[in-house]
């Protein structure tokens, strides 16, 4: 029996966000082990980033630490804090119009980072293999550049 092959609606999906990884160190110990106070912080992130928060779910770990993720319509943004090291890594990545600078800078400020080591990946340029690339690699000494912030791959112009 033939049966008739079904056709796709072809929609054009931009793929394209920007993934910052983030590492902040000489943080306050007392606010990384504060899970409350570390869930209002993303959210805020999440809304300075001008995202749009879908959920979150956040676990404080016995003796000491918080995890936890925001989830936002254009992606996510999740921390890990080790309050006995005054450290936190935390990823922020958002696709469309989202400025995942400003949640860094909100989140920096919030969680009393004397330092920070900060990574900006471009995803979902092209074909698996071409699109993770690194943008800018920065720390307080060398703020991420407004070049960064405002990137767009040539394609997406």
């Amino acid at each position: 029996m033939n049966r008739p092959i079904p056709t796709l609606e072809v929609h054009e999906l931009n793929t394209y966000g920007r993934h910052l990884l983030v590492e902040y160190g000489g943080c306050s110990p007392d606010v990384l082990n504060d899970m409350d106070r570390i869930e209002v912080l993303m959210k805020e992130a999440a809304v300075a980033a001008g995202a749009t928060i879908v959920t979150s779910t956040f676990h404080r770990f016995t003796p000491q630490g918080v995890s936890g993720v925001v989830v936002v319509q254009e992606s996510h943004l999740s921390i890990h804090t080790w309050p006995e090291l005054g450290y936190a890594a935390v990823d922020f990545y958002t696709c469309g119009d989202c400025t995942p600078e400003d949640a860094h800078e909100h989140l920096r400020k919030g969680l009393e980072a004397d330092d920070y080591e900060l990574m900006v990946v471009a995803r979902g340029l092209g074909p698996i293999g071409s699109s993770m690339m690194k943008i800018k690699h920065t720390t307080p000494s060398h703020p991420i550049a407004a070049a960064s912030a405002a990137y767009r791959p040539a394609a997406l112009k």
